[in-house]
Order: structure tokens, then C-alpha cells, then sequence
């Protein structure tokens, strides 16, 4: 089992930056809370996107690791006051990732469904905008090139 950052009020993780596949079955299996009626989920995968006629194989994920750590935090924080959630995590990958794995879960542990629905949809959104994290696109056909701040 991963040793995860652990949350010093809760004793739960929060946020993550690794370099390694993430493992969705594992994290979700790590609370124990029997308060928890929801969990909710989001799985961001990298995908083959076609760009001036040419495909993407992988991406370059680099982060200052620091202040994403600082700010990945704030947003887990945030959602625990704003949503009636009970525990919630972010791991974001770095790092070189080929097409179809995952480069962010986000898991939000709740009583109820639609709390769980609107924490995790506001975390993804708030590391979206947020996390300095610069990304690079690798092409089929050997070229390669950054995406731009603000591209989807």
C-alpha cells in the first residue's frame, strides 16, 4: 500500500502529486466510515486527441510541486467546509503518461449523493484553475508541443 500524505485534522489523505500509475480501487477502499452513504468519483484520462491532423500519444505533466501541494490542500479544505462531505482526495499525476491512463482521481466520501456530486465537481474545477501544472503534448508522428494556459 502507498504511504499517502495524510490530512493532520483528520488523519485522511487530501492531496497528492505522484509520479506513479494511480490505483482508484485502493484509494477508494481507504475509509472506513460508516457515515458515508456516497462516494463520488471523477477518473481524468488521457485521451488521443487529434490536433491539426495529428494525434496525441502521451503527455508531459510538470508541476512546482510546492505550491501545488499548498494550494491542492486549500482546495481539498475548502470543499470539506463548503459540502457536506465527510473526506475527500486528489491525486494528480506527473510526469510522462501515455493515452488512455489516468492523470487524475478525485474521490469525495459523503452521507448523501448530491453533497458527494457537488464536492468533487468543485474540487476537479478548483485544480483545473489552480494547480501550476504545465503540460506537453506528444504526437504520433514524433513532434511535440505545450499546451497553452487555458486549454481544455
Amino acid at each position: 500500500m502507498q504511504d499517502f500524505r495524510r490530512d493532520s485534522k483528520s488523519d485522511f489523505l487530501m492531496f497528492i502529486l505522484q509520479e506513479t500509475p494511480i490505483d482508484p480501487v485502493q484509494i477508494k477502499n481507504i475509509t472506513p466510515n460508516a457515515n458515508n452513504g456516497a462516494l463520488v468519483s471523477f477518473e481524468g484520462i488521457v485521451r488521443a486527441d487529434k490536433h491539426q491532423d495529428r494525434v496525441v500519444s502521451e503527455l508531459l505533466y510538470i508541476a512546482d510541486a510546492p505550491a501545488c501541494m499548498i494550494e491542492g490542500e486549500k482546495i481539498i479544505t475548502e470543499a470539506l467546509s463548503k459540502f457536506a462531505i465527510n473526506e475527500a482526495v486528489c491525486i494528480q499525476r506527473i510526469g510522462q503518461l501515455k493515452a488512455t491512463e489516468t492523470a487524475v482521481w478525485i474521490g469525495v466520501w459523503a452521507p448523501h449523493r448530491d453533497e458527494a456530486f457537488k464536492g468533487c465537481r468543485y474540487i476537479i474545477e478548483e485544480v483545473k484553475k489552480r494547480l501550476l501544472i504545465w503540460k506537453k503534448e506528444f504526437f504520433a508522428d514524433g513532434t511535440s508541443t505545450w499546451v497553452q494556459g487555458g486549454a481544455k
